[in-house]
């Protein structure tokens, strides 16, 4: 994303957050150092021959955002903040095993602090035991380290992701009739916490839940064999509707669909995340909703924590705490925007994090055109 961010969009579910600098697009290697940018720099946390290696570890790429959003916008606003300070970026593909070895090479190499984001959040508790041995501060980035002694936590607000799916639902549906459920991963603690969310509205809305799946990997593959499985266990005309914990997951359940002759234009599917193809889905009607999530705040003051970091100060903004299960860890709980077909133009589109170009490709002018998106 190049200089398309202009943070406008109306916030729904949790308290309003700042929004930063201007952002880029970086390379997508699962494995690479990136040196900083040379020229001056800015921002508070700014400095000129001081900083130092800072490893960014991501869980998988299945989800679009990880390399075309947060990776870029990182990388980035690190540049921006701190000319001496180099990134060392890897992608773990899912795989617990290999986001240890990851984490292992980073601290190996030197690095003065680790923003990770877990495959599994007890898992990589053992990485931050690692990097508390070498005294290397450690920000847990979109998903809760568990079990373990991390410095700093910075996550969308994630309950309320699944409370907002579960209301949209509910309201479209009228708090009656059946659905299947198709949540994330199970080594994922978010993906819980947006299941406690969605049921926490629906188990009371008088909705009832024929077949739930928990999705390894959130793999839409997978979440598409669970959609087959559910509507041959339920029946075709037997569900109003499906809740599906983001995109990727939501774009298999309605492949499944239509290999099935059903026509998901007829059953409200729920989404997270704002990917380009859930966009599209959903200006289509062949998805309903989805829950956006601006990337760029949380990019943005993971960045500014870590350069704090790395320059041996102390990060600000942590306006809460999240127990862990071994600590409070200090945390900044960021807002969610769910958004329907007639809120596209006003959220994503008004705030740059798609353009117009990319949404209305020619398949999808005529859904554009029919909610003034040009």
């Amino acid at each position: 994303m190049q200089g398309r961010w202009k943070r406008t969009a109306a916030v729904t579910v949790a308290a309003a957050v700042s929004v930063f600098g201007v952002a880029a697009c970086g390379s997508s290697n699962n494995n690479s150092t990136s040196s900083s940018a040379s020229g001056s720099s800015t921002g508070a946390a700014a400095s000129s021959g001081k900083g130092g290696k800072i490893a960014l570890l991501l869980p998988e790429s299945k989800t679009a955002r990880y390399e075309t959003q947060d990776r870029p916008l990182f990388e980035k606003k690190v540049k921006a903040l701190c000319s001496g300070c180099q990134i060392v970026y890897s992608n773990a593909d899912q795989d617990a095993s290999k986001q240890q070895q990851q984490a292992e090479a980073a601290l190996t190499q030197g690095v003065k602090v680790m923003v990770l984001d877990p495959v599994d959040g007890a898992a990589a508790a053992a990485i931050v035991n690692q990097a508390n041995a070498k005294k290397v501060p450690v920000i847990s980035y979109d998903r809760l380290l568990l079990n373990s002694k991390p410095d700093y936590y910075v996550e969308f607000n994630s309950p309320s992701v699944g409370k907002a799916q579960g209301q949209a639902l509910s309201q479209k549906l009228g708090g009656k009739g059946t659905i299947v459920m198709i949540n994330g991963a199970p080594t994922d603690n978010n993906a819980k916490l947006f299941k406690q969310g969605a049921h926490s509205v629906l188990d009371k809305s008088g909705i009832k839940i024929a077949k739930e799946y928990d999705t390894p990997d959130w793999s839409p593959d997978k979440a598409q064999s669970e959609m087959e499985q559910a509507i041959t266990a339920v029946g075709k005309g037997n569900f109003q509707g499906v809740y599906a914990a983001n995109d990727g997951t939501a774009g298999g359940a309605i492949a499944a669909m239509k290999s099935a002759g059903i026509d998901p234009k007829t059953i409200p599917t729920t989404g997270q995340d704002a990917e380009l193809a859930g966009i599209q889905r959903i200006l289509a009607g062949d998805q309903y909703m989805t829950v956006y999530k601006p990337i760029k705040p949380l990019a943005d003051k993971a960045a500014e924590w870590a350069v704090a970091l790395a320059n041996g100060q102390k990060p600000t903004g942590a306006s809460s705490t999240e127990n862990n299960g071994k600590i409070n860890v200090p945390t900044l709980k960021l807002a969610v925007t769910p958004v329907t077909a007639d809120k596209v133009k006003s959220t994503v589109i008004a705030d740059g994090y798609w353009k117009a170009a990319d949404v209305c490709t020619a398949a999808y002018k005529s859904a554009c055109a029919k909610y003034g998106i040009k």
